[in-house]
């Protein structure tokens, strides 16, 4: 066992040797393969964290909301329904919520306006008090006990005492987000007593959330009904499209890499075949020269995917992913500023490693082993 360790310890002193002779041709290439695994680790770096950060939030969602429809459309629904949806069997609670957009003529901003629920007793509110996000706060710098004035559909004024901001972790979802009384949210939309945005259901076991979707259309014919899962799904496919599109423009570069990675890998040079005509004249065996060429390639692939990764990681999750940002958060004028949460799928990074390591290696392969069985006298000639 110690005498193969030293053995593989010699075969990489002298792999590593016959590298720098070829340096400048190894170092190209360990640049350009290490740029393609940071590329596409950022990317499966930042969609893996944002999913999770996704998945996290929408677990304190409602299992169901609903939403009624006037010719296709989403429109008010009365406060009528509460009652009949809580006397639906396996429902523990349903309330109406209050919410929608307004927006700021000022500095062209849409903002979430929003009642807090009746059970939210940390952001309960008197009328005349706001709590604000962090991404209004950022743009209109309002501490608390000042005021945010705010400019209602109708073209009247309304003055609010900031109250409180919400945290700064929260800035995914609330960095647009406005805190309001119901008294307030009414007035300011003109809008009559028992309607809401849409009703919200907290079911007591979401294995019965069908069945008790089936009771509730009874009830409320003319509704839409929107599980927590069916959120999860859309928002699952919206950061995959963004990652398909990013990648898809990516493609090109992606390509133009492997045939030159296949290219280097596949063909000899003339020094590379007189190299190996020299070990076998001096006794190496061919296993020896394989060996010796495959800690060659596995050093490149493995150097290049070990350094990206390390980089990806460092761009998504210490430096926001500032060069994929755009394309896979989106645009807004609040712009949501928010840290990642440092999460790392092993399948997927497992998934990565064998598409940029394997085919690379084994193609350094094929081509050594063919110069390697070939007779000395004519690899050299």
């Amino acid at each position: 066992m110690i005498r193969q360790i030293a053995r593989q310890r010699y075969l990489v002193d002298f792999t590593l040797a016959s590298m720098m002779r070829r340096k400048v041709k190894n170092v190209v290439l360990f640049g350009v393969y290490f740029l393609i695994v940071f590329v596409l680790a950022s990317v499966m770096l930042f969609g893996s964290a944002i999913r999770r950060e996704a998945a996290l939030l929408l677990a304190n969602a409602p299992e169901v909301t609903v939403q009624k429809l006037v010719m296709g459309r989403h429109d008010l629904i009365s406060g009528e329904h509460l009652e009949a949806l809580s006397a639906i069997r396996g429902v523990r609670r349903a309330e109406g919520r209050l919410w929608g957009y307004l927006f700021d003529r000022g500095n062209g901003a849409n903002y979430t306006m929003m009642v807090p629920p009746a059970s939210d007793k940390a952001h309960a509110l008197a009328p005349g008090e706001a709590i604000v996000g962090s991404g209004i706060d950022r743009v209109k710098t309002i501490g608390r006990n000042e005021y945010l004035f705010l400019i209602a559909p109708s073209g009247r004024f309304f003055k609010f005492t900031v109250k409180d901001h919400l945290p700064e972790g929260s800035g995914l979802v609330a960095a647009d987000l406005v805190l309001i009384s119901e008294q307030d949210y009414r007035a300011l939309f003109d809008l009559p007593e028992d309607v809401y945005t849409d009703l919200a259901l907290s079911i007591r076991n979401e294995k019965e959330v069908a069945t008790i979707l089936g009771k509730a259309a009874k009830v409320i014919p003319n509704s839409r009904f929107v599980t927590r899962s069916s959120i999860a799904r859309t928002y699952e496919s919206i950061f995959t499209w963004r990652e398909g599109v990013l990648l898809a423009l990516l493609g090109a570069a992606i390509l133009a890499f492997a045939i030159l990675a296949f290219d280097k890998a596949s063909g000899l040079s003339a020094e590379e075949r007189r190299e190996i005509g020299i070990l076998k004249a001096v006794g190496w065996e061919t296993s020896d020269v394989l060996t010796s060429k495959f800690w060659e390639g596995a050093l490149i692939s493995l150097g290049a995917f070990l350094f990206g990764l390390i980089a990806a990681y460092a761009h998504v999750f210490f430096f926001q992913a500032g060069l994929l940002e755009p394309v896979l958060k989106g645009w807004a004028v609040l712009y949501p500023d928010f840290r990642l949460t440092p999460h790392i799928d092993p399948l997927q990074v497992t998934t990565l490693a064998f598409f940029t390591i394997v085919p690379y290696t084994a193609a350094t392969i094929i081509p050594i082993w063919r110069a390697a069985i070939t007779d000395p006298d004519t690899v050299m000639r």
